[in-house]
């Protein structure tokens, strides 16, 4: 079968999706108002309430809630067959990720760009906002080290890669000094994708490598010690100056990498020789319901609201902007998977495995995952543009750190605010503070990436960590849409647009957790065992506090307006 059919079923449906579904929901269910006054302008103090036109701020959000996950769990979860993968990520971008972020990006702007952990205090209770925070907390501490080792592990593999990928900080700032003195946007991304693409091509002819082993742990451990005192100084800068042009460039990358892509499908056309349902081996976990925490991103994920309710909240312009920047945001995301599943079931099982698909993929942990992404992908832009291989695989490999490092970025910056919310909560001074808060976001995130695991080399505990991210972020996609859908009932609106992925997701996390956690006891990882009973008795109370508040506000208890926020600064 070729892969255009692959490829066209997917982008019908993400086409459906912007131009049918995302419109109803803006209109009818989340009543967009381009009137209201954003916590952007209410509140702007230039460092994170930021004003940002919504092309820059889909840029900036995309690459934030992107990362490497789109590419990881697809590349992982073909191993069942590319039939599961694909309808997971079609109808999850379309009907589950896009209400998702665009609901969660709205929201907050209707709750002073407050964090969907913080904004669930006026929605259901005082008790859901702790719980919720400390949900977040983790899943926030799972990202960021699950991400150190990725990118450390690809800037070893990939030293090409090294070069491209740290000089995209200095064009960052750049960018964000031009945009900040209004210079032309279009120009502006031109040349500076352009600097991207050029130093992609230095990066091909000189593999950089670390000089010496500065820490003692070495060549991975050095990066993820390097890549934690990057993320820790990026996340106390001014939003413009480094990480909104950071995505934001990064992003426009993407896309025309992703144009790049497509269209090498187009010139190639390659078959789709593996299988549509793998006969796998003795020991898998089970599709039912492994699948929906494999592929989270790309498909739908809980730390896309922590950043449409942390960051992208915080610089919104106008409201009927969400629509634009969350939920198409969760369709650009979609279509990496998309492709991903293209260039791993296409390109590189045909030059790769011929001695079927059991030799590319031995086992679920056994295959190639984002190294299959990059090889596969480059082989698909070889054969279609003619490019060699060397730049094409470099070109991907600093696609993945890249995503993979903005979301650091982001995700320490977010750690940061959960940490200052703490602080304003319980009145500690202390976690107020942007130093010492962030010095306590590194070492939680230090303390999981070298505190668990794997025995191959210092700081590989993120190599463990995917399968309590997956289930973990599900669950918080999941008290998200619970959340959401509390405020639509006080509203006087239609939930079941939101309750039904909810029941559905909350289900497949649930029995996943369960599995896992059986796993990890046999295994004896008790910090992960921990983590996952922990989050799992945090779901079940919320599902609770949220069926209390819902039977309150129908005793007629209580009433929610959709009104203007209150004005006052949510610092204060």
């Amino acid at each position: 079968m070729s892969s255009i059919l692959i490829v066209l079923f997917g982008l019908v449906g993400f086409c459906f999706g912007w131009f049918v579904y995302s419109k109803f929901i803006a209109e009818k269910i989340y009543q967009l108002d381009p009137n209201y006054q954003t916590p952007a302008h209410r509140f702007e103090d230039g460092v994170d309430f930021v004003p940002t036109n919504k092309f820059v701020l889909w840029g900036s959000h995309f690459t934030a809630v992107a990362g490497a996950a789109p590419i990881v769990g697809p590349a992982i979860a073909v191993y069942w067959g590319w039939a599961p993968a694909l309808l997971w990520v079609t109808l999850g971008s379309i009907f589950f990720a896009g209400v998702h972020d665009f609901g969660a990006l709205w929201a907050s702007n209707r709750h002073d760009a407050k964090s969907i952990g913080a904004l669930s205090e006026s929605i259901v209770s005082t008790r859901v906002r702790s719980v919720m925070m400390v949900i977040i907390f983790l899943l926030l501490v799972l990202v960021n080290a699950m991400f150190g080792t990725i990118i450390a592990n690809d800037m070893v593999i990939y030293p090409e890669s090294v070069f491209p990928a740290w000089a995209a900080i200095p064009v960052a700032i750049a960018i964000g000094v031009l945009i900040r003195r209004k210079f032309n946007l279009l120009l502006i991304s031109i040349i500076g994708v352009a600097i991207l693409y050029f130093t992609i091509y230095i990066g091909s002819n000189t593999p950089m490598a670390l000089p010496g082993d500065i820490f003692g742990l070495g060549e991975r451990g050095n990066w993820i010690i390097l890549l934690y005192v990057y993320a820790g100084i990026a996340s106390m800068l001014p939003v413009w100056l480094l990480l909104q042009p950071r995505d934001y460039i990064n992003g426009a990358q993407l896309v025309l990498g992703l144009i790049v892509l497509y269209s090498a499908v187009l010139l190639t056309m390659p078959n789709v020789a593996a299988p549509m349902f793998n006969d796998v081996v003795e020991g898998t976990p089970p599709l039912w319901p492994i699948l929906f925490v494999t592929i989270a991103c790309g498909a739908l994920s809980g730390f896309h609201g922590i950043v449409s309710s942390g960051t992208s909240a915080k610089q919104l312009n106008n409201e009927k902007d969400a629509r634009f920047v969350g939920y198409l945001g969760a369709l650009g995301e979609g279509s990496l998977a998309l492709i991903t599943i293209v260039a791993v079931t296409g390109s590189l099982y045909a030059a790769t495995a011929a001695g079927g698909w059991n030799e590319l993929y031995p086992s679920l942990s056994g295959g190639p995952a984002d190294g299959g992404f990059i090889t596969g992908g480059a082989l698909l832009i070889s054969n279609g543009w003619g490019f060699s291989q060397s730049f094409s695989q470099t070109m991907l490999a600093v696609m993945v750190v890249l995503f993979a490092g903005t979301t650091m970025d982001a995700g320490l910056r977010l750690t940061r605010y959960i940490i200052q919310e703490w602080g304003n909560i319980y009145e500690i001074s202390p976690l107020k503070n942007n130093y010492i808060s962030t010095l306590v976001a590194v070492g939680a995130c230090l303390l999981l990436a070298f505190g668990v695991s794997n025995g191959n080399y210092p700081g590989d505990g993120g190599t463990l960590i995917w399968p309590v991210f997956g289930a973990t972020n599900q669950i918080l996609a999941s008290m998200t849409l619970i959340v959401l859908s509390v405020y639509l009932i006080k509203l006087g609106r239609p939930a079941r647009y939101l309750l039904t992925p909810m029941i559905f997701i909350l289900l497949m996390a649930i029995w996943a957790s369960v599995w896992y956690v059986m796993d990890y006891v046999s295994r004896g990882q008790w910090i992960l065992v921990a983590i996952q009973v922990a989050v799992m008795v945090s779901a079940v109370f919320i599902i609770l506090e949220s069926w209390a508040a819902v039977s309150k506000f129908r005793r007629g208890e209580e009433a929610e307006s959709d009104s203007q926020s209150s004005t006052a600064s949510p610092n204060e």
